[in-house]
């Protein structure tokens, strides 16, 4: 196995693109995301491939353009080219097992970051946000900010089948209901209509759109990120609402947290990119050059947070990317 060595040359790829020389380090590092469609991921690829670099590691980057075809086509290009770690953000729980274990298979690391996998993949571990838990203290807040008040939902997805957003959603609601518990002694509220926004601004702004059409009564709008929430918040400046909540189950955008700042923008749990990126990385490199430990876990969560009005300069970074 290859050795890491700072300080060897290095080389930032994209797949498919001249130039560059894969042996011009003495580690290579791919990193397959899934989409580069919001910003969050634009920050967690640009993050983990400078933590590789860092260590001394060429680099090759891939945009599965959010088609699991193109993801699985990515990956096997990886590993080709030789690559000694896959940073993998996976489209599919399930239509990515296959690749990832087929990896591992031809000596691989391969660390699984943000998305979920199936745990029967073969994989070092997986690297991410606690979705649920983000999510449970975003709902509890959401609980008491509008303790005694009807709540008429409007929720805003990603892709259907991600867990990521699956996860994110049932914990907001499962705090919301224990929030409200605990304050109220009950428990009620309406979810009006869901939509699919695909994780980006544009398609936040279109999903609200058309929810705010079927229902212009709803007063709170929870998104499974920020960028689709920023996107919903051009729809309800477009009709002239300017007495709904929103607020989103996790990522911690700058825009967003500036917003939260000023009071226009509710709550977001923490979902750093940066730092997963960069954890996601670090243990993989462990795995390469054989440092991790044998009984290294096979998930590993960042510390959850809810941001609000009141702790948003703990988290805010006026120069972050994201």
């Amino acid at each position: 196995m290859k050795h890491l060595l700072l300080g060897c040359a290095v080389a930032a790829l994209m797949l498919g693109a001249p130039g560059g020389d894969a042996e011009a380090a003495d580690c290579t590092v791919g990193i397959a995301m899934y989409t580069l469609g919001a910003p969050y991921f634009a920050a967690q690829v640009a993050a983990a491939q400078d933590q590789a670099e860092k260590a001394g590691c060429t680099v090759y980057t891939a945009d599965g353009q959010n088609d699991m075809g193109k993801q699985i086509s990515d990956v096997e290009d990886m590993v080709a080219r030789g690559v000694d770690l896959l940073i993998l953000n996976p489209r599919d729980p399930e239509g990515l097992v296959a690749t990832a274990s087929s990896a591992t298979a031809q000596g691989v690391k391969v660390v699984v970051m943000d998305s979920s996998i199936n745990p029967r993949a073969d994989v070092v571990t997986q690297v991410r946000s606690s979705n649920d838990q983000n999510g449970f203290l975003v709902g509890q807040w959401l609980a008491q900010e509008m303790q005694g008040k009807p709540m008429k939902i409007i929720l805003l997805s990603g892709d259907k089948g991600n867990e990521v957003g699956r996860d994110r959603r049932l914990g907001v609601f499962r705090g919301l209901v224990e929030g409200q518990l605990v304050n109220e002694g009950r428990a009620g509220f309406e979810v009006v209509g869901q939509g699919w926004g695909g994780w980006s601004h544009e398609g936040g702004l279109a999903a609200m759109e058309d929810l705010l059409t079927a229902h212009p009564d709803a007063n709170v709008v929870i998104g499974e990120n920020d960028s689709m929430v920023l996107g919903a918040m051009k729809a309800l400046e477009a009709s002239g609402k300017s007495d709904v909540l929103v607020l989103a189950a996790a990522d911690g955008q700058k825009e967003a947290l500036e917003m939260i700042k000023e009071g226009s923008y509710g709550a977001t749990g923490l979902n750093d990119p940066d730092l997963v990126a960069r954890t996601a990385v670090d243990i993989g490199l462990k795995a390469v050059d054989g440092s991790l430990p044998a009984d290294f876990p096979k998930l590993e969560l960042t510390t959850p947070a809810v941001i609000t009005q009141e702790n948003v300069d703990e988290y805010y970074r006026p120069d972050a990317v994201f």
